[in-house]
């Protein structure tokens, strides 16, 4: 076995075939190809609509953060949003830090 390995190797060892190199770009190329739009177009399209919603919150807005705090906005500022979650207690969090909107009815007696 090892004689044919290094009999194929001091005769050159390229492949019979000149179109093999061909076939093997054009598939590479379609893995690239299937690979971005399965995985990386549908992720920028999904990061462009939790941008798009964290930049139209405004005062006002109930919300909830990743860590599953329940608050109201009171103060948009450029990159943090102030959360009241208490009645007088307000946090500051980072606008990244905002996962949803909160639509949860508070039920009355």
């Amino acid at each position: 076995m090892l004689n044919t390995i290094l009999l194929q190797a001091a005769s050159g060892g390229a492949p019979a075939a000149g179109g093999a190199g061909w076939s093997s770009m054009i598939m590479i190329i379609a893995i690239i190809a299937i690979f971005y739009f399965f995985m990386i177009a549908p992720q920028k399209k999904r990061e462009k609509k939790i941008n798009e919603f964290r930049n139209n919150l405004k005062n006002g807005d109930k919300v909830v953060t990743i860590g599953g705090i329940y608050g109201r906005i009171r103060e948009v500022k450029d990159n943090a949003f102030i959360l009241e979650i208490a009645d007088g207690v307000r946090i500051k969090v980072d606008k990244s830090a905002i996962s949803m909107q909160d639509n949860t009815e508070v039920p009355t007696k």
